[in-house]
């Protein structure tokens, strides 16, 4: 099973040169957070990117990671306010836990 994370592409950068990714979501880190934020398939994802980085101009790119080579834990967990469970990455992301870095694309209308 993969998870997804969508993130800025100057803090995946800044993970690469780092050895390890901390960003939580759009401007709050681990430290902050306690958690880093995924979601479970590409649905979940396109309705984060819509509610949460709506005004971002940067370029975004998505995650691919591998939860068995985190080394932390992953819990499915129902945010408060949300109607369904995400997961959550209890730890730093290590960069050979990311099996894929692609472009974000939005998600076009329903069809």
């Amino acid at each position: 099973m993969t998870i997804l994370h969508l993130a800025l592409a100057a803090d995946w950068r800044a993970a690469v040169a780092a050895g390890e990714y901390r960003v939580s979501t759009l401007g709050r880190t681990l430290a902050q957070e306690g958690f880093i934020h995924a979601c479970a398939d590409e649905r979940q994802l396109h309705g984060v990117a819509g509610r949460y980085y709506a005004g971002v101009s940067e370029p975004l790119v998505v995650l691919a990671i591998d939860p068995g080579r985190l080394g932390c834990p992953v819990v499915t967990e129902v945010p408060p306010g949300a109607a369904e469970a995400f997961p959550h990455i209890y730890g730093p992301v290590p960069v050979a836990a990311v099996t894929t870095v692609t472009p974000y694309t939005p998600a076009g209308p329903p069809r």
